[in-house]
């Protein structure tokens, strides 16, 4: 499966961007699918996943902030952003895993696209 990350772009402190990571290739049902980010000069943190079945799992600084959610029939999963921040402009990337559960580390996916930049003005 191949995956294509869209939907960032320049907001302010406060405001909401909805980021789309599209499938194709194949479908991304039968994966777990996690959004990642990587701020310039720093290492590549987990933000949020779906698992398989439908549980999600979010980073502590994202919780009640952002919501992962997949539409199936589009092949794709969403990353809803709101009440942005500027510690929250990076690089962000989706990525995609057969293994079951909710895998947080880079390590455990294996499919990933390319990055999207978010960039949060104060």
């Amino acid at each position: 499966v191949q995956l294509q990350a869209y939907g960032g772009g320049l907001v302010q402190a406060g405001g909401s961007l909805k980021l789309s990571c599209v499938g194709s290739g194949g479908m991304i049902r039968p994966y777990a699918v996690a959004w990642f980010r990587q701020a310039a000069g720093k290492e590549r943190e987990f933000v949020a996943v779906l698992s398989r079945s439908g549980g999600s799992y979010y980073r502590d600084s994202v919780k009640g902030r952002f919501t992962i959610s997949r539409d199936n029939a589009k092949n794709t999963v969403y990353l809803e952003m709101n009440s942005l921040k500027p510690e929250d402009t990076a690089v962000y990337h989706c990525a995609a895993t057969r293994v079951i559960g909710m895998p947080t580390a880079t390590n455990d996916y294996y499919w990933w696209g390319q990055g999207t930049l978010v960039t949060v003005s104060s």
